[in-house]
């Protein structure tokens, strides 16, 4: 009996990947056998190997694209350089002076002297403010009588602190001499003379605040002068006190001085900084305030609730540039240096300074300044990149290494696979790093 072949007997495995046929249940396996005669294995073959063909060119194509590109767009070098360098100190004394207007650095070198500006802010403030002093007040009430003389044509002199009595009792005395003149008849009629005189009470207090009254005097009791002379009033006296009432005091005024001056040195320092722009340095000791002008309209002790206070304030400053004094400073060391062969690191820079007198007359301010830098050798990059041309990493880098004024280099190309630093010196780019 003849053996049955199944049907991976018959195709290869690689060939489903080119013939993939539905195979129906009813089809027996003979008929499968002859869906894939020889000539088409074979043209499934020539296929696939072409398809491969394809691919390969195509690969080939972009990486030799690619490597064009890199050798004439992307090839560079990087070199870095950490050159040698020397740190300089110096101390020197200079002046901001508001009179130098010469933006000369070299001018600045000879007089030893920057530019220096004046900055001043007047201001005027005044309020009401409360007396918080309290005492015990007595007041004599007064008023005005008129004596009558009914007594004859004669006047009659009354002495300083002659008594006066109201109807009520209450005691009055003139504070002078007064004269009273005498009567006169007019028509046959005796008319008295009379005298409108001041008064005051005997004691303080408001129980003598009286109403119109009448009047006698006490020392004419007695004779017939005490029913002759009188006086009468009329309109009350007034006046009389006795209580507590407010007080300006001595620090009522101080205070009231202090907080006007430090709300006016408040609004003047923000008007000054809003006058200095920031380039500017201002030394706490370049700036004052002053009070230039105060008054008020009572003195410590007025018996007053209330009283106004008014101050006038003056702010000033004298500043000068932070570029100003770093040109100066730049400019001194560079006239003390060979500045074809050596240059400076600027980010090294540093200054200190002092003030050591302050001319507000001829706003002038003298400075003591101490500054260092750092210095190195002035490198020709040009000529560097040309003499590393076509060198390799390793000779590259001995190059830079091997030139006293160079202390370390690193040399980095790229692409990766680039050997040597191109020939192209636009293509090498050289930076110095001084940490």
């Amino acid at each position: 009996m003849a053996e049955t072949k199944k049907i991976f007997d018959i195709l290869p495995p690689k060939s489903n990947a080119f013939f993939q046929t539905e195979v129906p249940l009813s089809t027996s396996k003979e008929d499968v056998f002859q869906v894939a005669p020889e000539e088409k294995k074979g043209q499934g073959i020539k296929i696939r190997a072409l398809g491969r063909k394809k691919g390969l060119i195509f690969t080939m194509a972009v990486l030799f694209f690619l490597g064009v590109s890199f050798h004439f767009f992307g090839t560079n070098a990087e070199v870095e350089i950490w050159p040698e360098t020397e740190l300089l100190n110096f101390s020197e004394k200079i002046t901001a002076d508001s009179e130098v207007k010469n933006l000369t650095p070299n001018f600045w070198l000879k007089n030893k002297a920057i530019p220096a500006e004046f900055f001043m802010v007047e201001n005027t403030a005044s309020g009401e403010f409360p007396a918080s002093g309290k005492i015990l007040e007595e007041r004599k009430a007064e008023g005005t009588i008129r004596v009558y003389n009914n007594y004859s044509t004669s006047s009659q002199s009354l002495i300083a602190k002659t008594r006066f009595v109201s109807a009520n009792g209450k005691l009055f005395r003139t504070p002078e001499r007064v004269v009273i003149p005498g009567g006169e008849y007019e028509k046959g009629k005796f008319v008295p003379g009379f005298l409108d005189i001041k008064v005051e009470a005997d004691s303080p207090g408001p129980e003598y605040n009286i109403d119109s009254s009448t009047f006698s005097i006490p020392g004419f009791a007695g004779t017939p002068k005490y029913t002759a002379f009188y006086g009468k009033s009329f309109s009350s006296m007034e006046g009389g006190f006795r209580g507590e009432v407010a007080k300006v005091t001595e620090e009522n005024l101080k205070q009231a001085k202090d907080t006007l001056t430090g709300r006016l040195f408040e609004e003047n320092d923000v008007s000054l900084k809003d006058k200095i722009s920031p380039d500017f340095i201002v030394l706490e000791e370049g700036q004052t305030q002053e009070i230039i002008e105060e008054s008020c309209d009572v003195t410590a002790g007025a018996e007053k609730n209330s009283f106004n206070y008014q101050v006038k304030v003056k702010s000033q400053a004298l500043a000068f540039k932070k570029t100003d004094l770093e040109n100066f400073v730049k400019e001194f060391i560079i006239t003390g240096i060979d500045s074809e062969d050596k240059k400076l690191y600027e980010e090294s820079l540093l200054i200190n300074y002092q003030l050591e007198t302050i001319n507000w007359e001829a706003k002038k301010i003298s400075l003591w300044v101490e500054f260092s830098v750092r210095i190195y050798s002035n490198l020709d990059h040009s000529a560097l990149a040309k003499t590393l041309g076509k060198k390799s990493v390793n000779e590259a880098q001995w190059l830079l290494t091997s030139q006293p004024e160079i202390i370390k280099a690193q040399v980095k190309l790229s692409p990766f696979w680039l050997k040597k630093v191109p020939d192209n010196k636009d293509k090498i780019k050289i930076k110095l790093n001084f940490e």
